[in-house]
């Protein structure tokens, strides 16, 4: 295993750790890949963030053949399926975090509450119908959820946020689950007003050139 190779796992690593110190995750309820030349790189399934280290992040092909002492994340086949739908995708951040879970179960998109839905690519943040972890089904509700888009929710489960980098992956996971906690804290009091789809356009057009977009 080559340096490069090390960091790139422990740059994993790190964004586990990172995710629950956030409070975007619980234990090791979340998985995170990134894109290699022929494959991925995946979390293991089951394992304690803080007991990880490089060798246990497993390398998986594209044809989804495992290489490594470890087991993938149960999730490994909607990372594999949505960096082989998307190749503008590479990294995929996957987590249970409390607002956004709590809108997957009640089956809510994030409609444009605020001009930040647009980091999410489109004018809201859909939610996948529901599917049995693990399964074909999910990936194929995940992929078509995330259609121009760069995050979606799942329904009763959780959240899926993909980026370029695995840095813009986890900056947009914490942006989805503000947008959330935002959402239903507005629907304790009522039903929020809502910004157009024209103007959610105008607002993806200005975020061109931000440090934050590609």
């Amino acid at each position: 295993m080559n340096h490069n190779d090390i960091q790139k796992r422990q740059a994993i690593i790190d964004a586990c750790r990172r995710m629950n110190a956030l409070g975007i995750n619980q234990g090791t309820s979340g998985n995170i890949s990134v894109r290699e030349p022929d494959g991925m790189l995946i979390t293991p399934t089951s394992m304690p963030y803080d007991a990880m280290t490089p060798e246990d992040i497993v390398y998986m092909t594209l044809d989804g053949e495992c290489q490594g002492t470890r087991q993938p994340s149960s999730e490994w086949r909607f990372h594999l399926d949505i960096l082989l739908a998307r190749p503008d995708v590479n990294a995929v951040v996957h987590a249970h975090p409390p607002y956004s879970t709590s809108l997957s179960i009640l089956e809510q998109r994030i409609p444009p509450i605020h001009y930040m839905v647009a980091v999410a690519g489109g004018s809201d943040i859909r939610c996948a119908p529901y599917a049995t972890f693990g399964t074909d089904e999910l990936s194929a509700n995940a992929v078509a959820a995330l259609q121009d888009r760069k995050a979606c929710l799942l329904a009763h489960h959780g959240m899926i946020a993909t980026g370029t980098s695995l840095e813009k992956a986890m900056w947009l996971a914490v942006e989805v689950e503000t947008l959330a906690r935002q959402y239903l804290t507005c629907l304790q009091i009522t039903e929020p007003p809502l910004l157009s789809e024209q103007e959610i356009e105008r607002v993806i057009s200005r975020m061109a050139n931000y440090g934050h977009q590609d």
